[in-house]
């Protein structure tokens, strides 16, 4: 999976493992659709995870609006699902990262982090629908 940190200037990048337990930071692109487009063929990615930036009271702002539109433009172009993902607090995370070392651009380290919580969530969902005998709808 490709996790994206969109924003105006860059967009970072991420990218999981094929078994979704290890994410690696990439380095960040221009927010354009072709870029992500040739990035998600050439790391061929299953499915790409956009940070949504929701406040902490659970709203969504203009630029949530804005990534949603980028989204969907995205989805359009590629054949591999595209779904927006809450990123709260990831920047945060990604600042402490920096601090502490990490190699990476805060903008990649945002996108890393997101992913990492997008995959524990999906798991988290798999082993509670395991757990019910429910495998969803």
């Amino acid at each position: 999976m490709l996790g994206l940190d969109y924003g105006a200037a860059r967009c970072g990048c991420a990218i999981s493992d094929p078994t979704g337990t290890i994410v690696t930071p990439l380095s960040a692109i221009d927010p354009d659709l072709g870029q992500v487009a040739e990035l998600v063929a050439s790391r061929s990615a299953e499915r790409v995870v956009i940070g949504l930036p929701v406040s902490m009271d659970g709203t969504e702002g203009p630029q949530a609006a804005v990534t949603r539109e980028f989204a969907t433009e995205l989805s359009a172009r590629l054949d591999v699902p595209v779904e927006a993902y809450d990123e709260r607090l990831t920047t945060r995370m990604a600042e402490h990262s920096a601090r502490e070392g990490a190699g990476a651009d805060e903008d990649s380290l945002a996108a890393a982090h997101m992913l990492e919580s997008y995959l524990a969530s999906k798991a988290r969902q798999e082993s509670a629908d395991a757990g019910t005998g429910g495998g969803g709808p």
